[in-house]
């Protein structure tokens, strides 16, 4: 179970957004700051770790920049999105960012609502406005990538990465 204040975005959120030019000349402890300052100044100083983003379409639309990465270093412990871009998906998988997609997401919660999401029940709950709604479950496999952290740290608990073969 996750349970975490929603952020809400419309359609068509891109990488650009989440990881601007600028990140790529700067120290890993400061991108995050960054993070959504084109079309939300400020917002990222506001985020709490926890934090869940809700959003529209096509999601992660964009380059493949590790805009999952500044996402999980801001705190934000989840996406949920109408429908996700299919490689923001695979790349938020391989960062462990929990990644959701579930059409009808923007009817259930606006900001600063908390939302619980179970994940072992496919089920996103807004208690405070008696709203709930399905999702299709995530595959066993990427569910296990993302509990470990990211590919990269499944990879080094199970002895595969990191030392001599």
């Amino acid at each position: 179970m996750i349970k975490g204040r929603v952020w809400k975005f419309g359609d068509d959120i891109n990488t650009d957004l989440m990881y601007p030019q600028i990140c790529y000349t700067m120290s890993d402890d400061k991108k995050p700051l960054y993070t959504m300052s084109a079309n939300r100044p400020g917002w990222s100083s506001m985020v709490k770790n926890g934090d869940i983003i809700i959003a529209g379409k096509n999601f992660g639309t964009g380059s493949s920049r590790p805009a999952a990465d500044n996402l999980k270093a801001l705190g934000i412990s989840a996406v949920i999105a109408e429908s996700v871009n299919g490689l923001f998906f695979r790349n938020s998988v391989n960062s462990g960012l929990l990644c959701i997609q579930c059409p009808g997401i923007l009817n259930i919660a606006d900001e600063p609502d908390i939302i619980t999401i179970d994940i072992k029940n496919s089920l996103i709950i807004n208690e405070a406005k008696n709203k709930s709604i399905k999702f299709r479950a995530i595959p066993e496999s990427l569910m296990e990538i993302i509990n470990a952290g990211g590919i990269i740290n499944l990879l080094k608990g199970k002895g595969l990465l990191g030392g001599p073969l």
